[in-house]
């Protein structure tokens, strides 16, 4: 832009540059806001989510040895990371950090499983202040048959929002890990029909 001269007045000059300078602060907030909006975008309205560790049905638990045991407490583990992952990674929900309730989850889960204990989920949902709460639980039936079961619940009413189950073959790390990316799928689907 040319600078102010007889035929652009230093007044009319000074407002182009005001002009000008408005422009490029506009286009640098809207630059600055867009990743935030697009992620808000990216997650559905109800999108805060606790989720505690899975449980673990073994109706073999007395015959296992202590390797066996330990194996199925590694893949408990494993597919709990697994389910909080992908739910994040997929923008299905903004999952919470556990730690803040760690001692209530600690409390609750020493007397009872999680997935049946008569909405005490729901306290650790409120204690992270999220809007729904997923407890999983695995039912091993054999070494050849396993079920994963997922249940979210809304944490303000105590209804269910989501629940189902995948049924596995084989009790290995992979099909474990397949067994929650099916459920995801299904939660994904289930979503994605609600909208």
């Amino acid at each position: 832009m040319a600078a102010a001269n007889d035929r652009y007045p230093a007044a009319v000059y000074a407002a182009h540059a005001l002009k000008r300078n408005a422009v490029r602060r506009l286009v640098t907030v809207c630059m600055a806001l867009f990743p935030m909006v697009a992620a808000q975008g990216a997650t559905p309205a109800a999108n805060s989510i606790a989720v505690t560790d899975c449980t673990l049905i073994d109706d073999n638990a007395s015959y296992n040895d202590a390797a066996t045991t330990q194996q199925d407490a590694a893949r408990v583990q494993m597919i709990s990371d697994e389910l909080r992952a992908q739910l994040r990674d997929r923008s299905l929900y903004r999952v919470a950090d556990n730690a803040p309730a760690s001692a209530l989850i600690g409390k609750l889960s020493a007397s009872q499983n999680l997935n049946a204990c008569n909405g005490c989920e729901l306290d650790i949902g409120r204690k992270l202040g999220t809007e729904r709460v997923g407890v999983c639980w695995v039912q091993k039936i054999s070494n050849l048959i396993i079920n994963i079961n997922l249940r979210i619940e809304d944490v303000a009413s105590g209804k269910t929002v989501f629940q189902r189950s995948v049924d596995i073959r084989g009790n290995t790390d992979l099909s474990w890990r397949r067994g929650v990316k099916a459920l995801v799928d299904l939660l994904a689907e289930d979503r994605d029909t609600a909208h």
